[in-house]
């Protein structure tokens, strides 16, 4: 067979059942010869934000491969590539690339020179006999430690030679490792010594599937917990000990436990100070960090105690040893003190989480989504700016992997390939992404891809007509050009694309046409629900704790 048949194969045996792509590469052929279905996108980016969001979904347990050609795909996958690596997501790529003479000649795009900076691992196959151990290691760099982007690049003149016998392939093993016991047990007298003890959540507990250990070990020590914006749903949000999420916004209980605690012991999270999505942690805190990228360790913060591995297994080790340590049952009080605070924080935001006004306050949106959606059986996402930093503090998860998190290293409009591929991987559930006008004008037009593939997804634009979180930065641009105004109509550009769709401009019309298009998506059509809404920017604690 020839090589692209071969990697088709190897794709098939590591368990992928579709291939997301966007031609033209003979390997979508291969592919679906070999009983994969391709999902064709309309740019790259958005094709490996769909890969991206199947992986999220999954937790990485099946098999999320995007392929694309050389040239002008490769160069426009990158954002989408960045983006993975940025969230550590678990994504294979299989990019064909230039003929082997040609790959590095300026000024031809060098993937193996780009990509190798936004990729765990990049391998290129200059011969036949190379692609099963390229595939090998690249699926073993997807699930050894912290997760990542994987890229094999097959040239245009090595794909169609002969591949030779890959029937000795075997599907690669996960791989996990936990602490060492000792740094377990000085971990645990710390934290049963702590006062006020803090956990904080990180997208390595839904990459690990450590939900149930992280609940457990919460409650053994009644000790809160807060998730940054890509570990937002490890930890149900519905518990009297969550404190929601904490990035450039967050809820008032967050702001006060993470600046009132004794011990912060964050799981899964890289803790990298000043990014948009983990909060600041504050001196003067005894900090317990574990993660399975022991480059993280040490990297913003000096640590107390570190425990380098897998989320689950130190969360295992750490309930025994919590436990062998309690001398008795901790009194139960940290919930009542999260209660007293949220309701405090709800009662300062309830004039616009209900509001009347015209045009439509988007937190009202919010609420009324929350009100009509049960978190239980939808996947949520955004986009950047307004939207996100809106959503981030008032939306409540309540299972795992439930909203997607993201912010790092990412471009506008990513949300729309992420809501993409979790209804992929999950299409019993209600998929949404929240974005605002200038999200919908980078990748609006592939909700068209949502229709022709059967992808149900709905999509909430918050219209508001500008860029209104660019308000400080383009002011003067603002007065004397109107630089920051946006225009369209996008329920009427969504109805040509096939989506149902429709305008809203009154705050009573909310809920029955979030309920109308949450039907159309369990007939089977994409939706997409464009709400009028005011720029307003108050946010909830925006930079709060960016020192």
């Amino acid at each position: 067979m020839r090589v692209w048949d071969a990697g088709a194969q190897i794709l098939k045996l590591e368990g992928a059942e579709q291939l997301f792509c966007f031609p033209s590469t003979p390997l979508i052929d291969a592919c679906a010869e070999a009983g994969l279905r391709p999902y064709v996108c309309r740019q790259e980016r958005v094709g490996l934000g769909m890969a991206d969001g199947f992986a999220r979904a999954t937790s990485g347990r099946h098999l999320a491969a995007f392929a694309m050609q050389s040239g002008p795909g490769a160069e426009n996958a990158f954002a989408g590539l960045a983006g993975a690596f940025a969230d550590s997501s678990p994504v294979l790529v299989m990019a064909m690339g230039l003929p082997k003479e040609r790959a590095a000649l300026h000024p031809n795009f060098d993937s193996a020179r780009a990509f190798g900076a936004v990729s765990k691992s990049f391998e290129r196959v200059t011969a036949p006999e190379l692609l099963v151990p390229a595939m090998r290691r690249a699926v073993h760099a997807l699930r050894s430690g912290r997760p990542g982007p994987a890229v094999v690049e097959i040239p245009g003149d090595v794909g169609p030679l002969e591949a030779g016998d890959i029937s000795s392939y075997r599907q690669v093993p996960w791989v996990r490792s936990g602490a060492a016991p000792d740094d377990v047990d000085r971990a645990a007298r710390a934290i049963v010594d702590a006062r006020r003890p803090l956990i904080m959540a990180g997208a390595g507990v839904l990459w690990a599937e450590a939900s149930a250990e992280l609940r457990s070990l919460a409650e053994l020590l009644d000790a809160p917990v807060v998730s940054t914006t890509g570990g937002k749903s490890a930890f149900p949000e519905d518990h009297e000990l969550s404190l929601g999420a904490a990035g450039l916004t967050m809820g008032d209980p967050a702001l006060r436990f993470i600046q009132d605690c004794d011990l912060v012991f964050a799981i899964g999270a890289s803790l990298t100070r000043g990014s948009i999505v983990t909060a600041n942690i504050p001196p003067g805190k005894v900090l317990v960090h574990s993660t399975n990228d022991p480059r993280d360790i040490g990297k913003s913060y000096f640590v107390d105690h570190a425990l380098a591995g897998d989320a689950g297994l130190v969360l295992s080790a750490l309930i025994e040893a919590v436990r062998d340590r309690l001398r008795q049952k901790r009194e139960r009080r940290a919930g009542a003190e999260v209660a007293t605070a949220a309701s405090r924080w709800h009662d300062e935001w309830a004039s616009r989480l209900r509001s009347d006004a015209v045009p439509i306050n988007s937190y009202r949106v919010i609420d009324e989504f929350m009100r009509e959606v049960d978190p239980a059986g939808a996947i949520v996402t955004h986009d950047s700016g307004g939207p996100r930093d809106m959503l981030l503090p008032f939306y409540r998860a309540t299972r795992p992997h439930g909203y997607l998190g993201w912010g790092k290293s990412h471009a506008l409009g990513t949300g729309v390939g992420l809501a993409m591929g979790a209804k992929r991987a999950a299409p019993d559930k209600l998929a949404v992404h929240f974005m605002g006008d200038a999200a919908f004008g980078m990748t609006g037009l592939d909700l068209e891809t949502a229709v022709r593939t059967g992808l149900s997804t709905l999509s909430i634009v918050f219209k508001n007509s500008t860029m209104a979180v660019e308000r400080n930065a383009l002011a003067r641009s603002q007065e004397l050009y109107g630089a920051r105004d946006l225009g369209g109509d996008y329920s009427d550009i969504a109805k040509a694309l096939g989506l149902y769709s429709e305008r809203v401009d009154r705050p009573d019309e909310i809920r029955a046409a979030i309920r109308r298009a949450k039907q159309a998506t369990e007939e089977g059509r994409a939706a997409l629900l464009e709400f009028i809404t005011s720029d307003e920017t108050d946010f909830s604690n925006f930079l709060a704790l960016s020192k």
